[in-house]
């Protein structure tokens, strides 16, 4: 069953890939008739794309955010402001297939169906970007960086540990539900694993659809390039975040050797002073974390779900018994 559509872009200077992208998204939402919304949420850009989309589109919702507030907060103003049942979060830098949408409404029909997302291509089409992945541990470390999928257009029961915040198809209930992405997160990084893995502990499915597929803009995100000493502080303060929200038991009490030896001491070692401000900033987050941990525990609760992560790990590597896959 077709549901409707809200499609929501975070945009910061990114006219140059509104002008090449929106025609694919526009062309998707249309081709999958039925009622669709597009809106575009400006963060503060200092282009000019707020200009573009009032001229060039007219039936775009635009919504400017009031000074520079980072991914989670810019997704969760469109967010608030939808009005459809699905929600696609989508990345400025993607192309969308022309039918993008026809192989994921299935997923829908179930009624613990968190959401769906689809195959990331590189631009080139030469290979791909993103699919299913694996959770699991690295040593008291929760990761999910082993690609995974599977070809078989019939197999509905490929599961992912987390949805790309770059190309997500959510139920918007749901979605609304969790309170959107965890602005602890801002301004980027680790917001969509973290939303993921909420949705898994509270009794939600994630899904990968290999049918569906759309193209990545490479050089589009921040994300996909580590370089300055900032953007990596950030990067490691929220992986250690994402730690303190999700890890329990002996994990949870021997991670900070773990930070400690692994990778603050050796990056300190070979001068790579920035590791000791995201540290620091970790630490900072103490209570935010703990807040976030109080949220997660009260929905779990109104669920009656007391899924952990051995348990979503344990549900996932099951899944694939007997299953033909390939792995990235």
């Amino acid at each position: 069953m077709q549901r409707s559509i809200s499609i929501i872009i975070p945009n910061y200077n990114g006219k140059h890939l509104l002008e090449k992208y929106l025609p694919s998204v526009f062309l998707a939402a249309e081709n999958a008739k039925t009622e669709f919304e597009i809106i575009v949420i400006d963060d503060g850009s200092k282009d000019n794309s707020i200009a573009f989309i009032k001229s060039e589109y007219p039936n775009v919702k635009l919504l400017i955010n009031d000074s520079n507030r980072g991914f989670s907060f810019t997704c969760n103003h469109g967010i608030r402001e939808s009005k459809y049942e699905l929600i696609l979060l989508l990345n400025s830098d993607v192309k969308l297939d022309p039918d993008y949408f026809a192989a994921q409404w299935k997923y829908f029909d179930h009624k613990d169906t968190f959401g769906v997302m689809a195959r990331i291509m590189s631009f080139d089409e030469s290979r791909i970007e993103d699919s299913a992945r694996l959770l699991y541990y690295s040593g008291c470390r929760i990761k999910a960086n082993k690609f995974y999928y599977n070809e078989n257009p019939e197999d509905q029961n490929i599961y992912t540990a987390y949805l790309s915040g770059a190309n997500a198809l959510v139920d918007a209930k749901k979605l609304k539900e969790l309170g959107g992405f965890d602005e602890i997160f801002s301004p980027f990084s680790s917001e969509d694993f973290d939303l993921s893995l909420r949705a898994w502990k509270v009794g939600w499915k994630c899904y990968y659809e290999h049918q569906s597929f759309c193209f990545h803009h490479v050089s589009g995100s921040t994300k996909t390039q580590i370089k300055s000493n900032f953007i990596k502080k950030i990067y490691y303060r929220n992986r250690y975040i994402l730690q303190g929200i999700h890890l329990n038991g002996w994990r949870k009490t021997m991670y900070p050797l773990q930070q400690i030896f692994t990778e603050l001491i050796p990056k300190l070692i070979t001068g790579k002073t920035w590791i000791w401000a995201s540290y620091r900033d970790f630490l900072n987050h103490k209570a935010k974390i703990a807040a976030s941990k109080e949220r997660l525990l009260f929905l779990k609760s109104k669920y009656n779900s007391n899924l952990e992560l051995d348990d979503i790990i344990s549900f996932i590597n099951q899944s694939l018994v007997n299953k033909i896959i390939k792995r990235l």
